[in-house]
């Protein structure tokens, strides 16, 4: 950014692009045995339903192979 030249009436805001802070933040809490087992069900939970999900899904959208001159021939001899 360019600097001004003529006098700011507070230099604070003049500088203030240039400040930084002193105060660090505090370090993260290390999660818990708990909590990490907890976290690594949600997820496994979540991955084995996609999975599951997939292997239901997949063979329910395929379109049926049966052959139709078998249904055609039974419904004749039904005559």
């Amino acid at each position: 950014m360019f600097r001004r030249r003529e006098p700011v009436p507070f230099a604070f805001v003049a500088e203030a692009d240039r400040f930084r802070s002193n105060v660090t933040p505090p370090p993260r809490e290390r999660l818990g045995k708990a909590q990490l087992a907890a976290r690594s069900l949600v997820g496994l939970t979540v991955v084995a339903g996609l999975a599951g999900s997939l292997l239901f899904g997949i063979p329910a959208l395929q379109p049926n192979k049966a052959p139709e001159k078998s249904q055609q021939s039974t419904a004749a001899e039904g005559r």
